[in-house]
């Protein structure tokens, strides 16, 4: 009987390893795709315009060394291997507000750090998409007041919260951004600044 939890602790540890390199290894090969993608010639590029799913998203966060390549959806298994792109929502870079979750435990883990006036950077279509922090907020599950559409250029981060709670999280951290100007200067201010609790809140699983 001694043997049973450390049996169950090493099948834990298979599980895990297994699970982290299903990850990378996926996201090693939509990197690759994406660069096909990128070297592709601008004619390819407009004949897939009417299948833009099929178009790759590359999500760069310098301030917390994230470099990934987002998937469409936000299903259990799209989120096992990426953050994942919630369909219903503009695309990065479109007018409107676009939201992109991520679990907790793996690419979005450090998203907690980010700060007013941090870059996000967008790749897709062969166009790069800058945006700016302007604030984050914590809010419950079932708040859909931050994914409700807006006119201007944003980008929405979502993820579980506590980064480090054990078990289901009970909340969710949104991280809210807007397109920069062309010009390079910030976009105008948003009232979604600093952290604040919220008593309405964020539908999705994404532990």
């Amino acid at each position: 009987m001694r043997l049973l939890p450390f049996l169950i602790g090493i099948a834990l540890l298979l599980y895990v390893g297994e699970q982290y390199g299903m990850m990378f290894a996926e996201q090693r090969r939509l990197a690759q795709e994406w660069e096909r993608q990128k070297s592709a010639p601008l004619t390819v590029l407009q004949s897939r315009a009417a299948t833009s799913q099929d178009q790759l998203t590359r999500l760069q966060i310098p301030k917390i060394n994230l470099d990934a390549v987002i998937v469409e959806g936000t299903r259990h298994r799209q989120l096992a291997v990426a953050p994942g792109h919630m369909t219903d929502t503009p695309a990065p870079g479109e007018a409107g507000n676009a939201v992109i979750t991520g679990h907790r435990d793996t690419f979005f883990r450090h998203i907690y750090e980010l700060q007013r006036g941090d870059s996000i950077v967008v790749q897709r279509d062969g166009k790069t998409f800058n945006f700016e922090v302007t604030g984050k907020q914590i809010v419950q599950p079932d708040d859909l007041s931050v994914i409700r559409p807006s006119d201007d250029s944003r980008l929405t981060l979502i993820t579980c919260y506590p980064t480090y709670y054990i078990g289901p999280a009970p909340e969710r951290l949104v991280v809210f951004s807007k397109l920069k100007l062309q010009d390079g200067a910030a976009s105008s201010a948003t009232n979604n600044s600093g952290t604040v609790k919220s008593s309405a809140a964020t539908s999705g699983s994404i532990n």
